[in-house]
């Protein structure tokens, strides 16, 4: 230890003997001046200690301390500690500093020491903290795995690759690789459990190896030599995963540089594989509970779909990626008398297996009671009090139809669940509306079991697309907005049944996210073009869709241009609009629209129009002032030849008009 005296007038800096060496100087080395010092004081630290002395005299303080380093001739680094003591004139102004300095080496490493031990405790904790962040996300063992090898995982882990398997019966599958080159080790995927390479060592062993080489690892497991001198690591941890006192899987985390292992870092090691090893015996337990409620969900859908004439049906069924949650909603496709066929989606409240068996059972008794030919509204009226009669709070929505498609009427009836979406021959969609009651169940209890029935027309080539609400709804938006998106993907999506039906779920239900079951049934009835002499065009007309009749008569025109008969457009396009008109006002629902070429024994247009009414029309005699009641004179006027026929319960109203433009009196 030595001292200084320095006077702040003349700036002359004083050091004994013992202060020189302390700083490393020889007496004539040192011009006793502050400047001198920095022979062997660095540029930052002799600024440092400036900015100090500096403060004190500008405070007014009388003391101070600092620590600083000295560049010794040997080159090293001393750690010196200095104390001053400002000694001031009476009316207070500084005139000397007069002090102690001292070598402080050994006395900072044991506090360099004590802070580095800090530091690497904190970045152990870190390493804790992150890991069991990033894995308490975690449900299934995929999720687990994506965890461990996802962008920043082995940052979060502290180590530069890593191997993770699972034990499978007698063997350890190794199920993720992370880290340069480690894609060789999946070339044995499967180790036997004979303790014959490292990691099903310490798995059968119970006990953690931590290698300083990997060279050494080697020579004691030959079958693993090839590889380990492949890959570009020094060292190694193979910890066993041992959960409920059972060893589930073993982790391997490999270093580059490491050349030990302090009793800290095993610690860490041993600590991590705790954490993988708890994750992974939940995401274990999930996976298997998850695979028997999804296969009981699966049994309860049906195995098959019948096949039908007239048409072609596609149906999907996924289930929610996240939690163990397994929902109610189910599908259905049923044969009933007379060649119809019976389609059914529908969905259970609530998310878990007896979700799932309330689901079996509803789906059997409503299929039985569609069996019998009941129509659509006593189907789910059945239904209804079947639910409510059962040990059992919940309640159910279903969209039922009963489909001709023979003739393309559809009967439906919905309880508490989204309508359907047709899309048009043309492209066009649209949700027509379907009347609905209560949910199953809930409609027994309020003794309101009325489903009103609602009759649709497919006209050959549309499709009816039914669904669960999983395929519409995204969290935090309308469903407004998911049913757009699906009125969207339908008009995008192509013709066939079963390649519509994928893209929907490649569409939708990724997008949502899938954190809600989906069923989805798609139907088309079969096209009707025709044939190459006589083609033939069908459309469906709403009766509240302002935008039908102009959209039929465009098809009318372009149909007619595509034939070689542009000349027929106009009076085709008159006719059309009046007989539609009369549908869509006089009779209760829509009209179907077919156009066809009658190609023998005069190559002619004939034109129907479909309702579901069965009063014929007639043709009045319009007073001159009247406004209505014109329109079968002017088809008369028209066309050569025109008709009522029964159709079903309702009638169609044809005319004909022939391409020579000669015309004969009306029938």
């Amino acid at each position: 230890m030595g001292s200084f005296d320095w006077n702040l007038v003349t700036g002359v800096l004083v050091l004994d003997d013992p202060g020189l060496v302390v700083f490393d100087l020889e007496r004539d080395e040192f011009d006793d001046t502050p400047e001198g010092l920095g022979l062997r004081i660095p540029a930052d630290d002799s600024a440092r200690l400036a900015d100090t002395v500096q403060g004190v005299l500008a405070a007014g303080e009388e003391t101070y301390g600092a620590y600083f380093t000295v560049r010794r001739r040997d080159g090293r680094d001393q750690w010196t500690h200095t104390q001053g003591r400002v000694l001031r004139h009476p009316d207070g102004r500084p005139s000397r500093i007069v002090g102690i300095v001292r070598d402080a080496t050994a006395e900072l490493a044991h506090l360099s020491a004590l802070r580095k031990l800090e530091t690497a405790r904190a970045h152990q904790a870190t390493i804790v903290q992150r890991t069991t962040e990033a894995l308490s996300r975690a449900v299934t063992v995929d999720d687990v795995t994506a965890s461990l090898t996802g962008a920043g995982a082995l940052e979060r882990l502290g180590a530069d690759g890593l191997a993770l398997g699972l034990v499978e019966n007698d063997s350890i599958k190794i199920i993720a690789l992370s880290g340069e080159s480690l894609e060789i080790l999946s070339e044995r995927q499967f180790t036997r459990l004979d303790g014959s390479l490292p990691l099903s060592h310490a798995v059968t062993t119970r006990q953690a190896r931590f290698a300083t080489s990997l060279t050494e690892v080697a020579a004691e497991f030959p079958l693993l030599a090839d590889y380990l001198l492949r890959i570009p690591y020094g060292a190694a941890a193979y910890l066993p995963l041992i959960a409920q006192a059972k060893a589930i899987g073993g982790l391997v985390l490999f270093y580059r540089r490491r050349t030990e292992f302090s009793p800290e870092e095993r610690n860490l090691c041993l600590g991590l594989a705790g954490i993988v090893a708890q994750s992974l015996q939940r995401a274990l337990l999930f996976d298997q509970e998850r695979e028997f409620a999804t296969g009981l969900q699966a049994a309860m859908l049906p195995r098959r779909i019948p096949e039908i004439s007239g048409g072609e049906i596609a149906v999907r069924y996924h289930s929610a990626w996240s939690g163990r949650e397994v929902g109610g909603d189910w599908y259905d496709v049923i044969a009933l008398p007379r060649d119809r066929v019976g389609i059914v989606v529908g969905d259970v409240q609530g998310h878990d297996t007896h979700a799932a068996a309330i689901m079996g059972q509803l789906r059997i008794a409503l299929r039985a009671y569609a069996g019998e030919g009941h129509p659509p509204s006593t189907v789910l009226a059945r239904a209804s009090r079947f639910l409510a009669e059962l040990d059992t709070e919940r309640f159910a929505t279903c969209m039922y139809a009963q489909v001709d498609l023979e003739t393309g009427g559809v009967r439906a009836v919905r309880a508490g669940h989204l309508g359907p979406l047709i899309r048009h021959t043309d492209g066009r969609t649209g949700w027509p509306n379907v009347r609905g009651g209560l949910p199953l169940g809930l409609a027994s209890v309020f003794e309101q079991e009325e489903f009103p029935e609602t009759r649709l027309d497919l006209v050959p080539g549309e499709t009816l697309v039914l669904c669960t609400d999983g395929l519409v709804e995204e969290p935090g938006t309308a469903i407004t907005q998911g049913m757009e998106a699906l009125a969207h993907a339908v008009r995008s999506g192509p013709e066939d049944a079963g390649a519509l039906a994928d893209h929907l779920s490649d569409r939708l239900w990724e997008r949502w996210g899938s954190g809600d079951d989906v069923a989805l049934l798609v139907l088309r009835r079969a096209p009707d073009p025709g044939t190459h002499r006589a083609p033939r065009i069908h459309q469906y007309i709403h009766q509240a869709d302002p935008e039908g009749l102009s959209e039929a008569r465009y098809a009318l025109r372009q149909a007619l241009r595509d034939w070689g008969m542009p000349e027929l457009a106009d009076d085709v396009e008159l006719a059309a609009g009046e007989l539609l008109v009369n549908a869509l006002l006089h009779t209760d629902g829509g009209a179907v629209l077919t156009m066809e070429v009658l190609p023998e024994p005069v190559r002619r247009i004939r034109l129907w129009v479909k309702d579901r009414s069965s009063v014929w029309p007639r043709r009045r005699t319009p007073g001159e002032s009247a406004t209505t009641g014109r329109g079968l004179l002017l088809v008369d006027a028209l066309a050569s030849h025109w008709g009522v026929e029964s159709r079903g319960e309702g009638k169609a109203v044809w005319c004909e008009f022939e391409a020579t433009g000669v015309r004969s009196a009306g029938a």
